[in-house]
C-alpha cells in the first residue's frame, strides 16, 4: 500500500503494500485528514442508498468529467434533509426528484458534502429518487475528499475514478452496500475496466442524434436499463435512466460508451480508464483480463498466472465469491498502490513494472471474499473484513513459501498492529479510513487478531470458522458481535475474554522468562515463571525447550503479570524459547526497532523527513547497529541531497548488523550513485562492483548495479535516487 527499491512498504506485503497486504498493508503512505472529515466521522448516516444509474462522458485531454447520477435511496430516520458526498472538484449543475421537479442544493466544500432539501421530508422507512446532473475538472488531489491523496483524476494516458474519491454521490462510504448500472462514454481507442460485465459500442460522431435513453440505437449502444450483472444475463429492470440528452454529446470524435451493471449489493463504484491490452488468461473455471497498456504486456500472462493460483486457493478456503470473473488492471501512479472492487484487483505501475509483488496483489483478491462479498455493518467493524484479507493474504505466503515465508509475513503484521496502538480496535470507527492509525489498526492489528484466534480456537475450526462466515454473510454486513457469536458456536466455548482483551485495550506484553533446572532420576525438572507487564492479560503461549536431545513444547496458559509453569524434560534444557513461532501479539526490542522505522517511513513518503529523521534515531535508540535504521537515515539524506551526511549513513549501514541483507547490496548501489552525482566516476564502478559480488538481487538489485556500471548514475534521471 514501486519500483523503488526497498525503500517504501508499497502498502506492503513487505515493502509496497505491507498490505494494503498492507495488508494485504493493507499498505499506502496516505496523509492525514482535515479536522472536518475527522468531524464526519462520527456522525450518524441518516440515509442508505440502494441503487445507482449513472451516465458518465470522460474527456482525457481536458481533465474533464460530466455525468448524471439517479440515485434512489431510503431514509434511516425521519429526514427532512438528504446528505451525500461528493468530490468537491464537481460541480452539481442540477438536482431534481423523480418527477423531474428542481431541488435546491447546498455544497459543504469544508466536509465534501451536497445537501438536498426535501420539501415535504422522508419518514424512516421511506425510499426516494433523486436525480444529480453535475462535472468538473479532476486534475490535483487538492480538493480531494482525503486531504493530500489522489482518488479521481481524468487524463492522459490514464484516468480512475476509484469508488473512495467520492466521483458519484456516496452515502456510508465502505459500509453502504449499493447496485449499479453506469455507462462511460470515452474517446475511442479507450478501454474502460469496471466491475460486471463490459460491453463497449461502436462509437459515434458528438453529432449523431441523441438516444433515447434506455433503447439501444444503430450505435449499438446497450440500454441503460438492461442489467447484464456479474452473470452477464441481461433482464429489464423497470427503472429508466436518468432524463435529457446523452452526454456523450460534450465529445467530439469518435467515441465509445461502456456499459456495466452490478445487481448484488456491493461496492462497484471503481473505474479505471486507459489505452490498455487486454490479456484473457483461464484457470480452472475463473477468467481472468489483465488490462496492462502496451510497455507492460509482457508481464501480463504471469499476472494473470499467479491471480489465478491466488483465487482458486482463497477458494479452497472460502468458497465461491460473488463472482468468478476477475479484471487485474494497472493504476497510475500518482494514487493509491492498490485498490479492489467486485471483479478488480488494481495495482500501481510502480508495481507492474518491477518484481511481481504476490504478496499485494493475494491482498487484493482477497477482499473478494473480505470487503466485496462480506463488509464491515459500521466503521468500527472495519477491521473484521480489512484485518481477514491482511491474514488471507499470509495465509497465502504459508502455502507457497512455507513457515519461513509465514514468518515474515507475521512480523510484518505486527509492527503495523503496534505502530499506532493507541486507540483499542473496537474504537476503530473514531479514525479516519485513510489515517494512517486507521490503516495499521483495521490491516494489521486486525489480522494480528484472526492469527490469535487461529492459535486459541486451533486450525481446523479456525477454517470451518472462516468459511462459515463468508458463506453465511455472502452479500451482507457483518459486525464484530456477528464474529464472536460465530466463533463461540466453531469452538464450543465462549472466547469473550479473548475478543474483550483485544479489542478494548491497547498495547501487547513483553515476556520474560524466569527458570530453574533440576535434574531428576528420569531426566529434568524446568521449574520457572512467564511474567509480563498486563495486568487483565491472558492467553495460552507455547514455551519450545531445546535440549541436548529432540527439542519439546509446551503450551502455557498465561494468567496476569506472572504465570508459574513446571515441566519435564529427557535431554537436559539448553534454551527456552516463549512464543518461538509468533502466535501472540508482544513487544520485543526487534519489533519496537521496526515499529519505529516503519513510522519514519511513513512520514517520508508524507514529504516530512525532518521528522522522519527523528523516528529513524528512535530506531538506533533501541539498536545502535540497525543496518536497516542507518539506511533509512542514509535515503533522507540522500533526498535532502546531503551526499556526504547519506555516504556516511550508508557506510554505517554497511558496518551493521547486516539485517536485513539486502542492505548490504543497495549501500553499495546508493554509494555508487553518490560518487556519480559528485563525479567520482571511479569509485562509483568499484562499489557497483561490489553491489554485484554480493550476488543479491533483492528488488533487481543486480540489474540497476548493471546498468550504472554501463552508464552513470544522473540525479537528472532519478529525482529521488531510489
Amino acid at each position: 500500500m514501486h519500483a523503488r527499491k526497498p525503500l517504501g512498504r508499497a502498502l506492503t506485503q513487505a515493502q509496497l503494500r505491507r498490505r494494503l497486504g498492507i495488508s494485504f498493508a493493507l499498505i499506502c503512505l496516505m496523509a492525514g485528514l482535515t479536522l472536518a472529515l475527522q468531524t464526519r466521522a462520527a456522525e450518524k448516516n441518516r440515509i442508505e442508498v440502494n441503487d445507482y444509474r449513472i451516465d458518465a462522458t470522460i474527456n482525457p485531454a481536458k481533465h474533464h468529467l460530466w455525468a448524471r447520477a439517479q440515485v434512489k435511496f431510503t431514509a434511516l430516520d425521519d429526514i427532512s434533509i438528504a446528505v451525500f458526498e461528493l468530490h468537491n472538484d464537481l460541480r452539481p449543475s442540477k438536482v431534481s426528484d423523480a418527477e423531474g421537479h428542481a431541488m435546491q442544493v447546498e455544497r459543504v466544500s469544508q466536509d465534501s458534502t451536497v445537501r438536498i432539501p426535501l420539501p415535504n421530508g422522508l419518514q424512516k422507512g421511506q425510499s426516494s429518487t433523486l436525480n444529480f446532473e453535475y462535472e468538473g475538472d479532476l486534475i490535483s488531489a487538492e480538493d480531494s475528499p482525503v486531504a493530500g491523496l489522489k482518488l479521481a483524476y481524468v487524463g492522459d494516458p490514464s484516468s480512475y475514478l476509484l469508488y473512495a474519491g467520492r466521483w458519484f454521490p456516496v452515502v456510508g462510504y465502505g459500509t453502504n452496500r449499493f447496485t449499479a448500472t453506469i455507462r462511460v462514454t470515452v474517446p475511442e481507442g479507450y478501454t474502460v475496466v469496471g466491475s460486471g460485465k463490459n460491453q463497449p459500442a461502436p462509437g459515434t460522431p458528438a453529432t449523431a442524434p441523441a438516444q433515447t435513453p434506455g433503447a439501444a440505437g444503430e450505435s449499438g449502444k446497450p440500454p441503460i436499463h438492461a442489467r447484464t450483472g456479474s452473470g452477464g444475463v441481461a433482464r429489464k429492470t423497470g427503472q429508466t435512466a436518468p432524463p435529457a440528452e446523452s452526454s456523450a454529446a460534450k465529445l467530439s470524435g469518435p467515441q465509445t460508451t461502456y456499459s456495466f451493471a452490478w445487481d448484488k449489493p456491493s461496492f462497484p463504484g471503481t473505474l479505471v480508464i486507459g489505452k490498455f491490452e487486454d490479456a484473457t488468461i483461464t484457470a480452472g473455471g475463473l477468467v481472468i483480463h489483465v488490462f496492462f497498456p502496451p510497455e507492460h504486456k509482457e508481464q501480463a500472462q504471469q499476472y494473470g498466472d499467479v491471480a489465478g493460483k491466488e483465487f482458486n486457493y482463497f477458494t479452497t478456503l472460502y468458497g465461491v465469491p460473488m463472482s468468478t470473473d476477475l479484471k487485474v488492471v494497472e493504476l497510475p501512479d500518482d494514487t493509491v498502490p492498490a485498490a479492489w472492487a467486485p471483479e478488480m484487483a488494481a495495482i500501481s505501475s510502480r508495481v507492474v513494472g518491477g518484481k511481481l509483488n504476490y504478496r499485494l496483489l493475494a491482498n487484493m483478491i482477497a477482499h473478494q471474499w473480505w470487503g466485496v462479498a462480506v463488509s464491515p455493518a459500521t466503521r468500527n467493524d472495519w477491521w473484521v473484513t480489512d484485518g481477514l484479507a491482511r491474514y488471507a493474504e499470509t495465509q497465502y505466503v504459508e502455502h507457497v513459501s512455507g513457515k519461513g515465508g509465514e514468518e515474515e509475513a507475521i512480523k510484518d503484521m505486527s509492527v503495523g498492529a503496534l505502530a499506532y496502538d493507541t486507540v483499542p480496535l473496537g474504537q476503530l470507527g473514531t479514525l479516519e479510513p485513510f489515517d494512517p492509525g486507521f490503516q495499521s489498526l483495521a490491516t494489521d492489528k486486525g489480522g494480528m487478531v484472526f492469527h490469535m484466534l487461529r492459535w486459541v480456537i486451533g486450525e481446523e475450526n479456525f477454517d470451518k470458522l472462516v468459511r462459515s462466515f463468508a458463506q453465511q454473510f455472502q452479500g451482507k454486513t457483518a459486525s464484530v458481535d456477528d464474529l464472536e457469536k460465530l466463533t463461540d458456536q466453531t469452538a464450543g466455548d465462549k472466547l469473550t475474554w479473548f475478543f474483550a482483551q483485544w479489542l478494548d485495550s491497547t498495547g501487547a506484553p513483553e515476556f520474560k522468562n524466569k527458570y530453574t533446572i533440576y535434574r531428576t532420576n528420569k531426566g529434568f525438572r524446568v521449574v520457572g515463571e512467564i511474567q509480563q507487564d498486563l495486568d487483565l492479560f491472558r492467553m495460552p503461549v507455547e514455551l519450545k525447550i531445546d535440549t541436548d536431545g529432540q527439542s519439546e513444547s509446551k503450551k502455557v496458559n498465561v494468567v496476569g503479570t506472572n504465570s508459574a509453569y513446571s515441566l519435564e524434560t529427557y535431554g537436559k534444557p539448553r534454551r527456552i524459547v516463549i512464543d518461538p513461532n509468533n502466535d501472540v501479539l508482544k513487544n520485543t526490542s526487534e519489533l519496537r526497532l521496526r515499529t519505529a522505522i516503519m513510522r519514519g517511513q511513513q512520514l517520508v513518503q508524507q514529504g516530512n523527513l525532518a521528522e522522519s529523521l527523528k523516528e529513524f534515531q528512535k530506531a538506533l535508540d533501541i539498536n545502535k547497529s540497525s543496518s536497516l535504521a542507518h539506511y533509512r537515515i542514509a535515503e533522507v539524506f540522500f533526498l535532502q541531497r546531503n551526499y556526504q551526511a547519506s555516504a556516511n549513513a550508508y557506510r554505517d549501514a554497511l558496518n551493521g548488523d547486516g539485517e536485513p541483507k539486502w542492505t548490504e547490496v543497495w549501500s553499495h548501489i546508493q554509494l555508487g550513485k553518490i560518487f556519480d552525482v559528485s563525479g567520482q566516476r571511479e569509485r562509483a564502478v568499484n562499489e557497483y562492483q561490489q553491489a554485484l559480488q554480493t550476488q543479491d538481487n533483492t528488488q533487481g538489485a543486480l540489474d540497476e548495479a548493471r546498468k550504472y556500471l554501463q552508464s552513470p548514475f544522473s540525479r537528472s534521471k532519478e529525482a529521488n535516487g531510489m
